[in-house]
C-alpha cells in the first residue's frame, strides 16, 4: 500500500493527495509536506499543531525565503546541494523554485553541475532517493522493487554508472543522473513527481579511484561483463514488466555497445526509449533543421562531418537520415552525407573493427580515393574537412578543443553558413568555445552548444548561443507518450519532435537569434512537442486513436504544476 494516493474529481478536475500519514511522518516525507504551508484545517487534521511555527505561509513567502538562501550559496556544487536538500524537504517548494528561477538553476541540477555532483556523490550523499539495484542483491530484485511505495510509477529513468557525460565510468556516483532527469520530467514535463523513479544498476566499477575510495557507496567490483551483465539486466526488464507494466523506461548513460545492445533487445518489448541515442538525435536534429531553415539551406545538400561516432553520434546520424529520406532523398544517398569520425579517424569501409551501428556510415574505399584521402593511415578531423567541404559539423566526442581554429577556418572558407554544434558537456569536455567559433568564422556560423554559453557580442552584434539540450526533449516525449497512452516508442515519433521542436527556433525570425528556444520557455515548448508526439504515436498505430481536442486535453490533465495541493486523511 502506498503512502499517498493522487485522487481526481472527474466533474471538475480538480486533484487532491490522500494520505495516511500524520505528524512528525508527514513533516519528513518531502512529496507531502508543505513546512509552514499546511492550513490550520490540516494541522488540525494531521496532528501537526506545535509542529511548526503558527504562520500560515503562502508559498511565495516561503519561495522567497529559500531563494534568499540559496543565493547565499558561494560555489555551483554548493547550490547543487541545497537544491538536492530542499528535494528531500518540501518536494513541491523544490519545483517551484526550480521553475520559478529555471534559467538560473536548470544548469544546478543537470548539466553542466552534475557532472560535478555525480564525480562527489560519494562525498555529497545526504538522503536515499530512488532504487539501487546491485549485482550482489539479483536475486531480490522483485522485493527490491516492490520495496517502492509509489502508487503508479509512469516514468523510470535507469543508468548502470558507466558512461557519465563525457567523464567515463562513475559507478554508484551514477546515480546523479537519474535523478537529475527525473526532477526534469517534473520540472520541464510537468510530470508529477511521485509518478517518476529514479534506477541505478550497480553493476562494479572499473574506475580505479572510486574503488580504493573508503567513503565510495557502490558494490567494490570491477564491472561484471558479458552473458552475466546481459542476464542481470534482463531480470531487472522482467521485474519491471511485471511491476510496472505500463511504464516508460528511460535508459540513460550506458556504454554505447550496452546502449544499442538494450535498446535494440527491448524496444518491442516495452515503453522504451535511450535518451543518449535517440533524445540528443531529436534535439541535434532539430538544431540541424533550424539552422539550414534560417541560413536558406536544403537539407537534403548537407554534408556533415560527425566527430564521434559512438552511440551518441551514430544517433544523430540516424534519426537525420531519418529527416533526409523524408525530405527527398534514398536512404543510401543520405548515408553517403555523413562523414563520421571517432578516435581512429575517418569510418571507412576499411576498418575491421566496426560496429554494426557504424557500418552504414562507413566511406568506400572507392570514394577516399577520388577524394585523395589514404586509408592505410588514420584520416584526420582537418584532412575530411579540407577534402569534403562539409556544411555541418557536429561534435559528441567529449574532446575538450577537437573543434580547432584551422578545422573551423577550413570550413568557413568553402562554406558560407557554416553549421557548428560542439555538444559536449560539460563544459570541459566542449569540442570549441563559441566566442571562438564566431570569431573564426567572422560572425557566420550558426552555433549551438549542448553547455549553456553566454551571448557572443563580435564587431558590435549580439549573436545568441543556444542550448543543444536533450531538456527540450525527453520530459515532452514522456508528457506525450503519458498523455497519448502510448505503448511504444517509435523512431518516427522522435523525428516528429525534432521537427516540432525546430518550429520554435527564434533563429527564424531573427538574426543571430539563438537556434533554440530559451530556457524559461521549457514548459510551453513541452506542450507543444507532447502534442505533435501524441498525435505520430496515434499515427504509427502505438496508442489508442482520438480527437486532437481530446489529446490536447489530457495533455493539460496530465501536466502538473508545483503548487500545493490540498490533502485528505486516508
Amino acid at each position: 500500500m502506498s503512502y499517498f494516493q493522487l485522487l481526481k474529481d472527474q466533474k471538475n478536475g480538480s486533484k487532491t493527495l490522500q494520505t495516511s500519514l500524520t505528524g512528525p511522518l508527514l513533516l519528513k516525507t518531502p512529496l507531502l509536506n508543505k513546512g509552514t504551508g499546511f492550513s490550520q484545517a490540516e494541522r488540525d487534521e494531521f496532528g501537526l499543531n506545535g509542529l511548526l511555527p503558527p504562520d500560515l505561509a503562502k508559498i511565495e513567502n516561503q519561495l522567497q525565503r529559500v531563494y534568499e538562501a540559496y543565493q547565499e550559496n558561494k560555489t555551483d556544487i554548493d547550490r547543487h546541494i541545497f537544491l538536492r536538500d530542499l528535494q528531500e524537504r518540501n518536494e513541491t517548494l523544490f519545483y517551484r523554485l526550480l521553475t520559478t528561477y529555471i534559467t538560473e538553476m536548470l544548469p544546478m541540477v543537470y548539466t553542466p553541475v552534475v557532472g560535478q555532483a555525480c564525480q562527489e556523490f560519494h562525498k555529497i550523499y545526504r538522503q536515499p532517493r530512488g532504487l539501487f539495484i546491485s549485482y550482489p542483491n539479483k536475486d531480490k530484485m522483485d522485493e527490491m522493487l516492490a520495496n517502492i511505495d509509489l502508487p503508479d510509477v509512469q516514468v523510470i529513468v535507469v543508468s548502470d554508472g558507466e558512461r557519465i557525460l563525457g567523464l567515463g565510468d562513475q559507478g554508484t556516483g551514477g546515480m546523479g543522473i537519474p535523478i537529475g532527469k527525473t526532477s526534469l520530467y517534473a520540472a520541464c514535463g510537468g510530470i508529477f513527481p511521485g509518478f517518476t523513479l529514479p534506477i541505478l544498476l550497480d553493476t562494479g566499477t572499473d574506475n580505479e579511484e572510486r574503488l580504493k575510495d573508503p567513503l565510495y557507496l557502490g558494490w567494490r567490483h570491477n564491472r561484471i561483463r558479458g552473458k552475466e551483465y546481459e542476464d542481470f539486466v534482463e531480470s531487472f526488464v522482467q521485474a519491471v514488466k511485471k511491476r510496472f507494466p505500463n511504464v516508460l523506461l528511460q535508459w540513460e548513460d550506458f556504454a554505447k555497445d550496452h546502449a544499442h545492445l538494450l535498446l535494440e533487445r527491448y524496444q518491442d518489448q516495452l515503453c522504451t526509449f535511450n535518451d543518449d541515442i535517440q533524445g540528443t538525435a531529436a534535439v541535434a536534429t532539430a538544431g540541424l533543421l533550424s539552422a539550414v531553415k534560417a541560413s536558406g539551406g536544403d537539407m537534403t545538400k548537407q554534408q556533415i562531418v560527425m566527430y564521434g561516432a559512438g552511440s551518441a553520434g551514430t544517433g544523430i546520424a540516424n534519426l537525420i537520415v531519418r529527416a533526409m529520406v523524408q525530405e527527398g532523398l534514398t536512404q543510401e544517398e543520405a548515408y553517403r552525407r555523413f562523414w563520421l569520425i571517432d578516435r581512429f579517424g575517418l569510418l571507412h569501409q576499411g576498418m575491421k573493427d566496426l560496429a554494426s551501428f557504424q557500418k552504414p556510415y562507413a566511406q568506400s574505399l572507392e570514394k577516399l580515393a577520388q577524394l585523395g584521402l589514404n586509408p592505410d593511415q588514420e584520416i584526420r578531423m582537418e584532412e575530411v574537412i579540407q577534402k569534403v567541404h562539409p556544411t555541418a559539423l557536429i561534435g559528441v566526442s567529449g574532446c575538450f578543443g577537437a573543434f580547432t581554429e584551422t578545422s573551423i577556418k577550413l570550413m568557413a572558407r568553402e562554406t558560407a553558413r557554416p553549421i557548428i554544434l560542439p555538444l559536449s558537456n560539460p563544459e570541459t569536455h566542449c569540442e570549441a568555445n563559441p566566442k571562438d567559433i564566431i570569431e573564426w568564422t567572422d560572425g557566420r556560423a550558426l552555433v549551438a552548444t549542448g553547455t549553456q554559453y553566454p551571448d557572443v557580442v563580435y564587431k558590435g552584434k549580439t549573436f545568441q548561443i543556444g542550448q543543444c539540450n536533450n531538456y527540450f526533449i525527453f520530459p515532452a516525449m514522456g508528457l506525450g507518450i503519458i498523455a497519448s497512452k502510448a505503448k511504444r516508442v517509435t523512431a518516427q515519433m522522435f523525428l516528429k519532435a525534432a521537427y516540432a521542436l525546430s518550429d520554435l527556433s527564434p533563429a527564424l525570425k531573427q538574426e543571430g537569434a539563438s537556434l533554440f528556444p530559451m530556457a524559461a520557455q521549457v514548459r510551453d515548448v513541452a506542450r507543444h512537442i507532447a502534442f505533435a508526439v501524441g498525435l505520430q504515436a496515434q499515427q504509427d498505430g502505438v496508442a489508442p486513436q482520438t480527437s486532437p481536442e481530446e489529446l490536447r486535453k489530457s495533455i493539460d490533465d496530465n501536466f502538473w504544476e508545483p503548487a500545493y495541493l490540498p490533502l485528505t486523511r486516508e
